[in-house]
């Protein structure tokens, strides 16, 4: 009788596993296959989400990415203070902002190959804190970019530096 796998997760051979880890090795992206390392947490990869945990306030957080996006050339296009906005109604929210961030020159080749990825670019970076005080990352992962708009893998190369970034922001 086969395992029954929770929802959200998809079963791979042996052989794609070690393949997706060296290729994500080589590019400096955390494939979503490995096991969350310190500080992450680990996402199913069914939703196309990567999750990782900062240990700053959401403000600082925002700023280190902030810097380490203009560092590498990236440009942010806008910080989304949902909390913020929810405030000024009259609703309650923790602390949630969201950067949206990118470089034409990264992005517009995807978008020449898979028109529809317009719908997902710029990248999104969302920045939250839960009710224990816990602040993460989430972004949209390359492979699930690139499964949901069908563009040639060897531009994946294009997304899959953000989540190293964001990643050395927060640690």
């Amino acid at each position: 009788m086969p395992s029954r796998q929770p929802p959200g997760r998809r079963r791979y051979s042996t052989r794609a596993r070690l393949l997706a880890n060296f290729l994500a090795a080589d590019s400096g992206f955390r494939s979503s296959f490995q096991a969350a390392g310190p500080g992450e947490v680990d996402v199913p990869t069914g939703n196309g989400l990567i999750q990782i945990a900062s240990r700053f306030s959401v403000d600082e957080t925002v700023r280190r990415l902030q810097v380490a996006f203009a560092e590498k050339g990236l440009q942010v296009f806008a910080v989304i203070d949902h909390s913020g906005e929810a405030e000024k109604v009259g609703l309650k929210m923790l602390s949630t902002k969201v950067l949206i961030f990118g470089s034409p020159k990264a992005g517009t080749p995807l978008m020449l190959a898979a028109p529809s990825l317009a719908i997902d670019l710029p990248l999104k970076a969302l920045v939250t804190e839960d009710a224990k005080n816990k602040v993460t990352v989430t972004y949209n992962d390359p492979e699930y970019l690139r499964e949901r708009h069908g563009f040639p893998a060897e531009l994946t190369k294009n997304l899959a530096g953000a989540g190293a970034l964001i990643a050395k922001a927060v640690e």
